[in-house]
């Protein structure tokens, strides 16, 4: 067994891609290294599909002794920022991994570029003039091979020619590519003599106005890859069909890198090397749109906040919602990796962060929907302090002290002036508890003008405090609360899920903006939280008792607070959805 292979003991059942890196390891390739990267475009911002790769690619080089790269595939200048560069690397910090290198496709547009003129020189590649619409109608079909350019037959001297004048900015965008001189009656429609090079005049985020002509991706990347020392190159299941083109590429380029006496990039380092392709199934999950096209439509016609709204599937939509690291990682194992593409329930990924927030969170008291409860018969200056527990799974979590006073805020629903039968929350009449204090009785309420109930008024038992003589007696509810004396007000966003459909990404047919929910944001602004969280930081979590887990949005500021809800205790939306 080789030496970075997962002992015996500690084995669990390996997907597909353990087998396949154990079975490379076992044969000895590329001497035994284990390398990987994770290779995004720096054109938005990464979302939850993104997080599955990361955890994929950064995991396999850890579990295996082995490294994994961040590399940036910056080949289109039109679409890419710094921004977006600056956010990766936050994102994938955020999730608890760490690369061990930072590379650029750009930081090889020179080998690139060099490797294109090489295979002009050796007759494997010539510039085309037609237009993109031309290039598509000669291509064929999968059941009709194509037609060759008029062009494939230029002279070596004029395609090396035409290309350097078209690196040094002499033609317009579109008016010619290189093309790879492959096979335009292969079955494989990729061998069609790709496109490799095309004309981009847009300044490069790095290399400025240095090039005029930008490798195309299926050129780039099996090139960056072994120009870079990946073993092992994990895409997902669309790059598929791409494969033989890689395969295709990378030979072409250890041929070249190979030639005695000629110096072109050999690697001496790995001698006898080459990376191999590997596919695997992307994330889809219901209710979710996936499409960096279609997320960046929702950011610019401000139909969302901006790429971390917490109702976007991005990475840091989800931070700012209240998902954890943890949560994201263990919905990514529970899931794990196959050959078939599918979709996944989301209340897959609000069942792991429910799990991991439960055994984690601090229970607080919070009121969304106040309505003042006044326990007439409790002294008007008199001030409890109660124990409240932070984590009842948790016993090292400790306490922390809650007031207590005859003026109370609860949420409305807990009370009901002409109740059902099975209704046992407050109702006159009616005895609940309230939470680690008294037994109370309801005695009635005051109604404003419009005949909205405004103070519910109830009688305390001082014998029904913990520890005292009738503090065991039985009742049918407990209700939360918070001391309006010293409660904080608070500002509470209740979000759901962003769209109506279940797989958004089909609705092909329809503009997409018709299936968005048009209830999936709720801003609650006269809400009130225990003094307990008058501390609490941006990002911090916690339970808010009967009602969900809620995180401390950074637009919070001066002491105003604002909580975002990363969901609620239990999964309503299925319940709602077969009404």
């Amino acid at each position: 067994m080789a030496e970075n292979t997962i002992p015996e003991g500690n084995r669990k059942s390996l997907n597909f891609i353990e087998q396949k890196v154990e079975s490379d390891l076992s044969e000895g390739l590329n001497g035994g290294r284990i390398q990987t990267r994770f290779p995004p475009e720096p054109n938005g911002y990464l979302h939850i599909g993104h997080a599955k790769a990361i955890c994929l690619d950064f995991g396999i080089a850890e579990q295996y002794g082995g490294i994994c790269n961040l590399r940036f595939d910056d080949t289109n200048p039109t679409k890419e920022d710094v921004e977006y560069v600056d956010a990766i690397q936050e994102d994938i910090k955020w999730l608890g991994f760490q690369w061990e290198n930072v590379y650029y496709a750009s930081d090889y547009f020179r080998q690139l570029f060099d490797f294109a003129v090489r295979l002009i020189k050796a007759g494997k590649a010539y510039v085309d003039e037609q237009s993109s619409e031309q290039v598509a109608a000669q291509k064929g079909t999968p059941t009709q091979q194509g037609i060759n350019s008029p062009f494939r037959d230029r002279p070596i001297e004029e395609n090396l020619d035409l290309f350097l004048r078209m690196n040094d900015g002499e033609f317009e965008e579109g008016a010619m590519t290189l093309r790879a001189k492959i096979d335009m009656a292969s079955p494989n429609m990729h061998f069609r003599d790709p496109i490799i090079y095309r004309i981009i005049k847009h300044p490069h985020h790095r290399t400025g106005t240095t090039w005029k002509v930008y490798p195309m991706y299926d050129f780039a990347h099996g090139q960056s890859d072994y120009f870079e020392g990946v073993t092992h190159s994990l895409c997902t299941l669309e790059f598929e069909v791409h494969r033989p083109l890689y395969d295709h590429f990378v030979d072409l380029l250890v041929e070249e890198v190979n030639k005695e006496g000629d110096g072109f990039e050999r690697n001496k380092i790995y001698e006898h090397y080459r990376p191999f392709q590997t596919e695997f199934n992307r994330l889809n999950l219901t209710y979710t749109m996936m499409s960096k096209r279609k997320l960046l439509q929702l950011v610019k016609e401000k139909v969302v906040s901006g790429w971390d709204d917490p109702r976007m599937p991005t990475i840091c939509g989800y931070r700012r919602r209240g998902f954890t690291p943890a949560s994201i990682r263990n919905f990514i194992n529970m899931i794990g990796y196959t050959k078939y593409d599918g979709i996944i329930d989301v209340a897959q990924l609000e069942h792991a962060v429910r799990e991991d927030l439960n055994a984690t969170a601090k229970r607080v008291a919070a009121v969304i929907r106040p309505i003042k409860l006044i326990l007439t018969n409790y002294p008007e200056d008199r001030v409890e302090m109660f124990d409240s527990v932070n984590n009842p799974g948790d016993p090292s979590a400790g306490v922390h002290k809650i007031s207590f006073s005859r003026e109370l805020y609860i949420e409305a629903d807990d009370f009901m002036e002409n109740a059902p039968k099975k209704y046992f929350r407050l109702t006159p009449g009616q005895e609940v508890r309230l939470r680690c204090s008294y037994i109370i009785k309801c005695t009635g309420c005051r109604k404003n003008e419009a005949g909205e109930v405004v103070e519910v008024y109830a009688e305390y038992d001082p014998q029904t405090k913990s520890g005292m003589p009738e503090s065991n007696r039985k009742v049918k509810c407990t209700i939360h609360w918070v001391s309006a004396k010293h409660a904080i007000p608070a500002e509470v966003r209740l979000y759901d899920r962003l769209f109506i459909v279940e797989n958004p990404s089909e609705e092909k047919e329809k503009d997409f903006h018709e299936s968005l929910n048009p209830d999936s944001l709720e801003i609650l602004t006269n809400c009130f939280v225990e003094e307990e969280l008058k501390t609490a930081k941006p990002y911090d979590y916690f339970q808010f008792q009967r009602i969900g887990y809620f995180n401390v949005d950074p637009d919070s500021a001066n002491g105003n607070l604002i909580f975002n809800r990363t969901v609620a205790l239990k999964d309503t939306w299925s319940k709602i959805k077969n009404k």
